[in-house]
């Protein structure tokens, strides 16, 4: 398992982006060299994980439980198959392309070490947007994303340091439950049902999500 990328993304003016500001970091390139990761702070005032990495909706992206985003190069090879166009390590908006690694299949609060020093915790799945949608300029990709459920990871940082493209990765702490990342976006999108499974994991779970378990519990039981 290893790390292909680390992808880092510029401000950038769009037409398709709900931000007020009209800018994204979404357009994310792969960077030569060390790249510093660090906890940034809680989500709405703080940003990406990665320094130099734009986060330029603070509303939905960024933040402590969003830090870090990986998506496996195998999904976006099965993607390039689907879609029948290339798909560059950062298209999907990633910070970190990986190699060997089943992303959307981690568990939540599973850890994985990069390079000598960086451990990183995984909190979740990635909902797809509107600025998604309109960077890769694919009719119905919200949909088509969403049925398909390899939504990658978002990641918290636990141990600081720096990491670069080449760097191993190891699973260093697998939690003895079987939500994933996978599980946790379905359970917030199409599977609502499952929200209560989520909370074996509620430790981990990203913040919003277990307000989301909660509130669902408080309407319906579970």
């Amino acid at each position: 398992m290893r790390l292909l990328s680390v992808n880092l993304g510029r401000p950038k003016s769009v037409p398709y982006t709900d931000n007020p500001q009209g800018v994204t970091g979404i357009d994310k390139r792969p960077v030569e060299g060390p790249v510093h990761v660090a906890a940034p702070g809680p989500k709405g005032v703080a940003g990406s994980g990665l320094a130099g990495d734009a986060v330029c909706d603070l509303r939905h992206h960024g933040g402590d439980d969003q830090a870090v985003y990986a998506v496996a190069r195998e999904d976006l090879d099965d993607w390039e198959r689907e879609l029948g166009r290339p798909l560059g390590h950062g298209a999907f908006g990633e910070n970190l392309t990986t190699e060997g690694l089943d992303v959307s299949g981690a568990r939540i609060g599973e850890r994985w070490r990069i390079g000598p020093t960086v451990v990183l915790e995984v909190t979740g799945g990635r909902i797809p947007c509107r600025t998604f949608q309109g960077h890769l300029g694919e009719k119905g990709w919200v949909r088509r994303f969403t049925q398909k459920a390899a939504t990658g990871a978002y990641l918290r940082v636990i141990e600081p340091g720096e990491i670069r493209a080449g760097d191993a990765i190891e699973i260093v702490h697998v939690p003895d439950h079987d939500v994933t990342a996978r599980m946790e976006f379905q359970a917030t999108t199409t599977h609502r049902e499952l929200l209560p499974r989520l909370l074996e994991a509620e430790d981990a779970l990203h913040s919003e999500t277990r307000a989301a378990v909660h509130k669902y519990l408080a309407k319906y039981g579970g």
